[in-house]
């Protein structure tokens, strides 16, 4: 099972970035998968989350409104939309799958891909 993300960088205030996890070895329409964000000095934390059969999508309340989850069944991937970026988003950025429900707990995870970092900053 592998975890490939993409799409992190720098952007200013304001600004917009998609990033995208693509999954080989297994089939998101039954993981769940979240985003997880990791500041310097700080724990990692789920801001995000997509359930597997239903589709729903959980949001953390710091993201609501800004942020965005989809799937792609026939890619078997999904993409973060991030709009309105402020300077408190700057993190390192990891995407996680596993079976059954969405869990803001990392260890509900088996499957992590490798960080994207994301730098807001004018």
């Amino acid at each position: 099972v592998q975890l490939q993300a993409s799409g992190g960088g720098l952007v200013q205030p304001g600004g917009s970035l998609t990033l995208s996890c693509a999954a080989s070895g297994l089939s998101l329409d039954y993981y769940a998968m979240a985003w997880f964000r990791q500041a310097p000095g700080k724990e990692r934390e789920a801001f995000i989350c997509i359930s597997g059969s239903e589709g729903s999508v959980y949001y953390e309340d710091s993201v609501k409104g800004r942020f965005a989850l989809s799937r792609d069944n026939a890619k078997n991937s999904v993409t973060l939309q991030m709009d309105d970026l402020e300077p408190e988003d700057t993190a390192v950025y990891y995407c996680a799958t596993d079976l059954g429900r969405c869990s803001s707990l990392p260890r509900a995870y088996n499957y992590w891909g490798q960080g994207t970092q994301v730098t807001v900053s004018s």
